[in-house]
């Protein structure tokens, strides 16, 4: 089973597609895991400093809209970066997951909308 990026673009955040790659994919028990990596760009506002890569944070996995009855599973894996002057660590902010929940923000939002009717 091939996944077209273009295909992901309209059913996942863009937010997601635009800074991390797919890697890998699976499809067992009714449930979809799709494995996604930061992609190896330096953060924008750290292009002053002298950037190492330090691998990944450990893996986040997020529940997102399920699809064709199937359960979604988005597996995120973090880059973070060493500034070689300071030994400092260094990482972007991201907000994937809703506060308070182990899902997309957008999902969350869908079944606060919901909750409403």
């Amino acid at each position: 089973m091939e996944l077209s990026i273009d295909l992901l673009k309209l059913i996942l955040p863009e937010l997601l597609l635009t800074h991390f790659k797919l890697v890998s994919h699976e499809t067992e028990d009714g449930m979809l895991h799709l494995y996604f990596e930061e992609k190896e760009d330096t953060p924008k506002e750290e292009k002053h400093r002298i950037l190492i890569g330090h691998g990944f944070h450990k893996e986040i996995v997020v529940q997102d809209f399920p699809l064709r009855g199937k359960s979604v599973f988005l597996h995120i894996k973090r880059r973070r970066w060493l500034d070689k002057a300071t030994g400092q660590a260094v990482q972007r902010d991201w907000e994937l997951v809703a506060q308070g929940t182990r899902m997309t923000v957008e999902f969350a939002a869908f079944l606060k909308v919901l909750g409403q009717y």
